[in-house]
C-alpha cells in the first residue's frame, strides 16, 4: 500500500527490530540525513552491514520516505565522512608506529612491509577506489591511505566515486526489489563471507610458506 504519514517505513515493511528496525526509525524520523547517518556509523564499525542500510534505504525511496536522489547524496556523504575517521586514525597511528608494531609480530619481516608500502604508492588510488565496492575491505582501506598519507583532495574523490557506485548498486536494487528488499543482504553475505575465506586462506598460506622458510633456514645453518 502506498506510504503516508501514518503508515511510516517501519509500519509498511515492519522489520521485527535489530540493525533493519533501527534504519527504518532512522530513515522515518530524519529522511536523507539519517540514512547517511547510519551509513557514517556503518564506516566506523564494520559490523554494521551496508547489505542491511541501503536496500531498505533504496526501498524507502520507493515508498516516498524520500527521494532517490537524497537517499544516494546522503549516504554517499556519510561514506565519505565515516572514511575520512578512519583515514586520520590512520595519519594519528603513523607510519613509524606501524614498522614499530610490525617489526614486534612473529613470522613478518620488515621487508614485506616496505613491499606494502611500495605497492600502496603505486597502486593505491585504485586500491581505494575498488575497495569501496568490495565487502569487509570498503572500511578498512581508508587506513592504509592515512597511514601512508595519501593527498586528501584525491582520497576525498576516489572514495566518494567508489562509494557512489556501490551506495548506487544496493539502493537501486531495493528500490526495484520494493517489499524484497532483505534479498540483497542475502546475497551481499554470501560473497562477505567468500571474501573472508579467501582472505583466511591466503594468511594461511602465508604463514605456511613463512614457516617452511624458517624450518630451511634452520636447517642450512645446522648442516
Amino acid at each position: 500500500m502506498p506510504l503516508t504519514p501514518l503508515t511510516p517505513l517501519a509500519q509498511a515493511q515492519q522489520p521485527a527490530g535489530g540493525i533493519a528496525g533501527w534504519v527504518a526509525d532512522l530513515v522515518d524520523t530524519m529522511g536523507g540525513p539519517g540514512a547517511g547517518l547510519a551509513i557514517a556509523l556503518e564506516n566506523l564499525f564494520p559490523p554494521l552491514p551496508s547489505e542491511v542500510i541501503l536496500p531498505l534505504t533504496g526501498f524507502a525511496a520507493g515508498q516516498g520516505v524520500l527521494s532517490l536522489a537524497s537517499a544516494l547524496f546522503w549516504t554517499t556523504l556519510g561514506s565519505v565522512v565515516g572514511a575520512v575517521a578512519l583515514y586520520w586514525i590512520g595519519v594519528l597511528f603513523g607510519r613509524e608506529r606501524m614498522h614499530r608494531i610490525w617489526g614486534r609480530l612473529p613470522l613478518v619481516k620488515a621487508s614485506d612491509l616496505v613491499r606494502t608500502e611500495e605497492w600502496f604508492a603505486e597502486h593505491g588510488t585504485k586500491a581505494v577506489f575498488l575497495g569501496r565496492m568490495v565487502p569487509v575491505f570498503r572500511s578498512l582501506i581508508s587506513v592504509p591511505a592515512g597511514v601512508q598519507r595519501m593527498p586528501m583532495p584525491l582520497f576525498l574523490v576516489l572514495t566518494a566515486l567508489g562509494s557512489l557506485i556501490w551506495n548506487s548498486v544496493l539502493i537501486m536494487a531495493g528500490y526495484w526489489l520494493g517489499d524484497r528488499w532483505d534479498v540483497v543482504g542475502t546475497y551481499v553475505g554470501v560473497l562477505s563471507k567468500v571474501i573472508l575465506v579467501l582472505v583466511v586462506v591466503a594468511a594461511a598460506a602465508y604463514v605456511t610458506v613463512r614457516l617452511r622458510g624458517r624450518s630451511q633456514d634452520r636447517q642450512q645453518r645446522d648442516a
